[in-house]
């Protein structure tokens, strides 16, 4: 039977920034759905202070949706739909960015509900947690202060991140671009920035959430590398890589490379969608891809 694709967004984003490449794989026959996490999409805040003329006070202390969101409410939105998806068939689940850390989770709760998880450029943390890889040397030359830049308000007093992505700053808007969307036009750049949402949840996890080898390590699995990405370097993909098939040698990563920075795999899709494609034909593990 034809799988079904589960796409899980990163931070800030939510289902919308999938259409593209769901267009793109509906052209090649395959079905998707792209979930919005708890306090995302048609969920999310968009505070009238975020209109323009802009109110930056008030935006800093509006309150937001997504306060209290857990990384355990994100596992229950996407176990929820992959137990419909699986009614039809199996299911392909992908993440990218900061969803890699739901697709664990997931991973960790219910293997049975995924046939395959594929991770393009997200986090899969094994050795250590998220925090403790941007403490690495493979994040070392990433500008972690370029997405820092946007933020609004206190998140200890709002209770979530605020990010103010409609700020006409050109050293921000600028720090932002060669962050994410380096290999892309302005006008693609400014056009995705205005897909993101303000607020995202706090909760990034702990080293409990963390694969599991005995469960998250028995699902057959994929990783996409982004080779052109500076927000999650290509050193840093291929180390959560390597550590996870030393947790699970008999389970490996069947591994693809896209010439593509942090998001312009979704701006021009095409390559993404033929690479899925082939993993709903059934690749062999290991396989690699340039």
């Amino acid at each position: 039977m034809s799988p079904t694709f589960v796409l899980v967004h990163g931070a800030f984003a939510n289902s919308f920034s999938f259409a593209p490449l769901q267009a793109e794989l509906a052209l090649l026959g395959h079905r998707s759905a792209a979930v919005d996490l708890p306090g995302h999409g048609f969920e999310a805040t968009y505070p009238a202070a975020y209109q323009a003329p802009q109110d930056l006070p008030g935006l800093a202390t509006t309150p937001g949706s997504i306060k209290g969101v857990t990384l355990a409410d994100n596992v229950a939105r996407v176990v929820e739909v992959l137990e419909r998806a699986k009614e039809h068939g199996p299911v392909i689940l992908v993440g990218h960015s900061r969803g890699g850390m739901t697709l664990t989770a997931v991973g960790n709760a219910r293997p049975d509900l995924v046939d395959r998880i594929v991770y393009v450029s997200a986090w899969a943390p094994v050795d250590l947690d998220v925090g403790g890889y941007y403490a690495g040397p493979e994040m070392a030359d990433t500008d972690q202060m370029a997405l820092a830049a946007v933020l609004a308000g206190d998140p200890a007093e709002l209770g979530l991140l605020r990010g103010n992505f409609r700020t006409a700053d050109p050293a921000v808007l600028a720090g932002l671009k060669a962050a994410f969307h380096a290999d892309g036009t302005d006008d693609e750049f400014r056009t995705f920035l205005n897909t993101f949402q303000p607020d995202e949840n706090l909760d990034a996890g702990t080293p409990d959430d963390r694969v599991q080898a005995a469960t998250w390590g028995t699902i057959p699995r994929t990783y996409v590398r982004l080779s052109e990405d500076t927000s999650i370097p290509p050193a840093m993909q291929d180390r959560m890589i390597r550590e996870a098939d030393a947790l699970t040698p008999d389970n490996p990563y069947d591994v693809h490379t896209l010439k593509s920075s942090h998001l312009s795999w979704l701006v021009r899709p095409r390559a993404a969608a033929e690479v899925l494609a082939g993993l709903a034909a059934g690749p062999a593990a290991g396989a690699a891809v340039g």
